[in-house]
């Protein structure tokens, strides 16, 4: 039961109405992240995403944190590498509240220059807690190398120096470029009324104009990399990956299949073999990034230095069995209940309503329901899953990234020879 409305100046709003709560969640999704930040504007999406808590004409920054807390409610935010989004989960009766304090911090920050200076000290401190954080770090350094100068692998908090040389000016021209009509959906789930919803909204959220649609800058090609980044730490954090899928990709549903059998969750086959099996591993997964035009696919394992080329043989081991020889058809339909069941489970929410109404509007243009989400993985076959395969993960485009104490550097091309990887 999705409703849509397209406001005079091109904003979205689109509502799912569900009778049985008695929550809302309300989502402002701006389709501005850390690609869309050209050299010197760096971390500048998530530093807005901070300012725009930090004080409103209307209300100090201790009267926002309060506004939505005082009736048990929640106001947050987050910023991915191509959308923002500020969020409300409240009662259905504070949804009139939620509205007035989110539009409030949307129209009417003060960014006020002290603040800005304040602020960046505490961006700042939060890229040093990142970087005291190994298994995060390497993630955001792998995707740097892969995607070499493009903006889609810049770190989304920025760099100490970019965060240092944002100004006012800066951020309200990036607002004026970006945080425009044409570039926000507005979300909202729960017990609500589109009508009301949209009536609410109109007035404000109508009638402003800034900037003009977004323009992407083209789509990056990976690059292979080889890279061991020494760093003090009691593990080794080991990532391998290739170029990925992007959101449009006739194989996106296969690969989806093949991540979960991989090293999607306790029952993989990573986890069960390097964790469970062989006990060189906490923390072994793999994930696919995916993006308008493209992804990054990968495979992450922590452990200790002396098990470095084990631990990498194995998931170098694992992929190539799964290259030559497929995936059973049980593990096909035991994969694709089990995306349906995580799927539909995550909709409990109304906060995960919300965030899919918003995320596939503003990516996709339209709602992707889980129905038809689901009928496309049903679809899914043994040579799909094998196609995909054989697409992504090539001799000559996997890369590797390895962070952690020196002497353990390993040659990728000697592992996948000592193995049998052959194309």
């Amino acid at each position: 039961m999705y409703q849509k409305t397209l406001l005079p100046n091109g904003v979205r709003i689109i509502t799912e109405e569900i009778e049985h709560v008695r929550s809302a969640a309300f989502g402002i999704w701006v389709g501005a992240g850390s690609r869309d930040e050209r050299e010197g504007y760096e971390g500048i999406s998530h530093f807005i995403e901070h300012m725009f808590f930090k004080g409103t004409e209307h209300r100090s920054a201790r009267v926002l944190a309060e506004s939505l807390e005082a009736v048990g409610g929640q106001l947050n935010a987050f910023t991915t590498k191509e959308y923002t989004c500020y969020y409300a989960k409240i009662l259905d009766e504070d949804l009139d509240l939620a509205i007035d304090v989110l539009s409030d911090m949307f129209f009417c920050s003060l960014f006020d220059e002290k603040e800005i200076e304040k602020e960046k000290n505490v961006v700042i401190e939060e890229i040093k807690m990142y970087e005291d954080s190994p298994d995060e770090l390497i993630h955001d350094v792998f995707s740097e190398h892969v995607w070499n100068d493009h903006p889609l692998g810049k770190p989304i908090l920025g760099t100490e120096e970019s965060i240092r040389s944002l100004s006012r000016e800066k951020i309200m021209l990036f607002l004026t470029e970006h945080y425009a009509p044409d570039n926000i959906v507005i979300a909202v789930a729960g017990k609500i009324k589109h009508e009301e919803v949209v009536k609410k909204l109109s007035s404000q959220f109508g009638t402003f104009q800034r900037g003009g649609r977004r323009v992407l800058e083209g789509t990056p090609t990976g690059q292979k990399v080889e890279r061991y980044q020494p760093k003090e730490t009691e593990q080794m954090h080991i990532l391998l990956g290739v170029p990925g899928l992007g959101q449009d990709d006739e194989d996106i549903y296969a690969m989806h299949i093949f991540n979960n059998i991989l090293g999607g969750g306790l029952s993989s086959r990573l986890f069960q073999e390097i964790r469970e099996q062989r006990g060189l591993a906490y923390s072994v997964y793999s994930y696919h990034s995916t993006y308008v035009d493209t992804g990054l696919f990968a495979v992450y394992a922590g452990t200790s230095p002396k098990n470095t080329t084990e631990v990498i043989e194995c998931i170098l081991k694992e992929l190539n069995d799964i290259r030559q020889k497929g995936i059973s058809s049980d593990e096909l339909e035991r994969t694709k209940a089990q995306i349906k069941g995580s799927l539909y489970l995550g909709l409990e929410a109304v906060s995960s309503r919300m965030s899919r109404l918003g995320k596939t509007e503003l990516t996709y243009n339209r709602v992707l329901s889980p129905e038809e989400v689901v009928g496309k993985l049903e679809k899914v076959t043994l040579d799909d899953v094998l196609r995909v395969i054989g697409r992504l993960w090539q001799k000559d485009k996997i890369s590797i990234m390895t962070l952690g104490p020196t002497g353990h550097e390993v040659v990728l091309s000697d592992l996948l020879e000592k193995i049998g990887w052959k194309e």
